[in-house]
């Protein structure tokens, strides 16, 4: 039986078809551009196909796409479609575990919008799209905030007015948290013991960057706040930063709140302190001497070693870090970095095993370590893939994962 996972964007859909017996990936694509004239389909599977036209509205971009699918005989009759799982950026308090889509979860979702609004209407209209070309398929939502939803009151509520909270949700909510989940499970796994019984800490680095705590399996702190803001230090957003700072620039600088967000989300991170966002080219201008690149990996570092150290005060015992996203999957010298220092903690990498570039979960620590070093590669398609079979048809999914 095959499930259909769709990420809509506001301008964009990635999709992966999955035939969940064993959890093959019978295509994948990615619609980029849609609404001007040169929208870009590429998409991969037992036929390639690479195309430019114009793609005006994603309904005509998943119609393209069901046509693309159909045509390479990846997808077949709608019959053999057994369900579509759709992201979802945020949940807010309303969703703590992938949800069957109706009326009622749609209308929950559009509620959200005030609290994603770059996010959630175009995961809303991928879904709404993809009701009306498959209206006799289940629909499931697979929210990045629900893993998170275990945090206590102690770590989610922020230290203002209680009106904040009550009136406007003002809350810590976190993200990344189908990743999070997703690569714990697979740690617990790897490492051979139950998930229940392990305390870890999950270090989410890509473009987007978070840290999660974790204590039998529910996640009890993430570095993520209210929005993907907050936290670690990422490719274009500050993480964690002096809410003073923006009283103070309004005032000083004459920026308005609008335009001081945006700089918050898109001018900052590495690239505000080096004027890169890929970590591969911060990389190489560090390489060649260059004094802002060199810092902004310090500043990179330095967050995720800070976190690190406040995740082994909140847990207590750590049985392992892992690893996981494009740079914390694949780039050697970020780990070695961010754990130099950390012996006192039981953290000791392995300078070889650091070095390989295996795409597969793999330890990482030096012989005798009390910590374990995992990298494990995440996969938040599949995780959205079993959540959804496992809220429709928990029978399909390989044996063991029903439960998940």
């Amino acid at each position: 039986m095959k499930i259909l996972i769709i990420n809509s964007g506001s301008s964009s859909i990635k999709y992966r078809l999955f035939h969940m017996r064993d959890e093959a990936v019978l295509a994948t694509g990615l619609l980029e551009k849609i609404g001007e004239q040169d929208s870009r389909l590429l998409h991969k599977g037992a036929a390639e196909l690479e195309e430019t036209r114009c793609i005006a509205t994603h309904r005509e971009g998943l119609s393209r796409i069901v046509r693309v699918l159909n045509d390479s005989g990846a997808l077949g009759c709608e019959t053999e479609l057994l369900a579509v799982g759709h992201r979802v950026v945020h949940g807010g308090e309303a969703f703590r575990e992938a949800t069957l889509i109706d009326e009622s979860a749609i209308g929950k979702i559009r509620e959200l919008i005030a609290l994603a609004p770059l996010h959630n209407p175009a995961n809303l209209l991928g879904i709404e799209v993809c009701r009306q070309l498959w209206p006799s398929v289940p629909q499931v939502a697979v929210f990045d905030t629900a893993f998170h939803q275990s945090l206590p009151p102690h770590a989610f509520h922020y230290a203002v007015p209680a009106d904040f909270y009550r009136h406007y949700r003002v809350r810590r909510y976190g993200f990344h948290g189908t990743s999070h989940h997703f690569v714990a499970k697979q740690a617990a796994i790897h490492l051979e013991q139950p998930l229940e019984t392990l305390r870890l800490i999950t270090l989410h680095l890509g473009n987007g960057a978070s840290a999660t705590a974790i204590r039998a399996g529910k996640s009890i702190d993430t570095s993520m706040g209210m929005t993907p803001l907050a936290g670690l230090m990422m490719g274009t957003r500050s993480g964690d930063i002096d809410a003073g700072v923006l009283p103070y620039l309004a005032a000083t600088s004459g920026q308005s709140l609008e335009t001081l967000d945006a700089l918050l989300n898109r001018e900052s991170g590495l690239k505000g302190v080096c004027g890169e966002n890929d970590m591969r080219k911060v990389q190489r201008k560090a390489e060649a001497g260059d004094q802002r690149a060199q810092l902004a990996i310090e500043m990179y570092c330095y967050r995720i070693k800070h976190y690190i150290g406040a995740y082994f005060a909140v847990l207590g015992r750590v049985d392992a870090l892992v690893f996981t996203g494009g740079v914390g999957e694949n780039d050697a010298s970020i780990r070695k970095l961010s754990c130099a220092g950390l012996d006192t903690f039981g953290i000791r990498i392995d300078d070889e095993k650091n070095a390989s570039n295996a795409k597969k979960s793999r330890e990482i620590q030096a012989a005798n370590a009390p910590v374990k070093l995992l990298v494990i590669p995440s996969d938040e398609e599949l995780e959205i893939a079993r959540q959804t079979a496992a809220l429709i048809a928990p029978d399909v999914l390989p044996h063991g994962l029903a439960d998940t």
